[in-house]
């Protein structure tokens, strides 16, 4: 009998152990309570950021690899109008660079180069809209998360100079690891706007170089002899 009641007087004091998320967020104050909420917000603005640029890239990152070869018979044949229209009907950047170079046709090769690489600017940076952000947050969250932790580390000390040396321990610990929450939530926010950020750059440089590799093989087209 003894023995079931040590188990119910530990499980009970294993239950009053148990860490809740919510409880950690909403006994921290209203200052945690802040700074948990400009992380969440940070959060939700990076994960839009990141699925919005991963749907978008992909949709321009998908090429024919016929079209290279329709551009240059049409091209050689003189038919440059139809080049145009093919490359307005392709939704990808190498397209609208293409069609760029195809426009300038008749000018010296320079002018052609100048065009292509000032549309091809142009498209970086439409890939690249709004990524910025998301080094932002990687970077930010962690250092608004430790602002919430050292708010947190001043109310709780400030507690115990008040009290003359008498605070309770266990009060003062308590608000001391629910301050370092801030901290946590603040790291689990970087670091996924981190790997969204490296993701997001590694498939803009992959059409980046599509693009590059489109428009020298162009150029070329354009320095074949005739």
């Amino acid at each position: 009998m003894q023995q079931e009641a040590q188990e119910v007087l530990d499980e009970a004091l294993s239950e009053e152990k148990t860490l809740s998320i919510y409880n950690l967020i909403m006994d921290g104050g209203i200052g945690g309570q802040v700074i948990i909420l400009i992380l969440i917000i940070l959060l939700i603005a990076a994960l839009y950021i990141y699925f919005e640029r991963v749907f978008a890239i992909n949709a321009v990152s998908k090429t024919d690899d016929n079209f290279m070869n329709q551009i240059k018979d049409q091209v050689v044949n003189g038919k440059l109008d139809a080049a145009k229209v093919l490359c307005a009907q392709t939704n990808s950047p190498e397209a609208r660079l293409i069609e760029k170079g195809i426009s300038r046709i008749g000018k010296p090769l320079e002018d052609i180069n100048t065009a292509i690489e000032s549309a091809g600017t142009l498209e970086v940076y439409k890939l690249e809209k709004n990524v910025s952000i998301l080094a932002t947050v990687a970077g930010a969250a962690p250092m608004i998360g430790f602002l919430g932790t050292v708010i947190g580390m001043i109310l709780a000390f400030h507690e115990m100079a008040t009290s003359g040396g008498q605070a309770e321990m266990g009060s003062l610990a308590a608000g001391i690891y629910t301050a370092m929450t801030t901290t946590v939530a603040g790291l689990i926010v970087g670091i996924i706007a981190y790997i969204a950020y490296n993701h997001i750059v590694v498939k803009t440089n992959k059409v980046v170089h599509q693009m590059e590799a489109k428009a020298v093989e162009f150029l070329d087209l354009l320095n074949e002899p005739v």
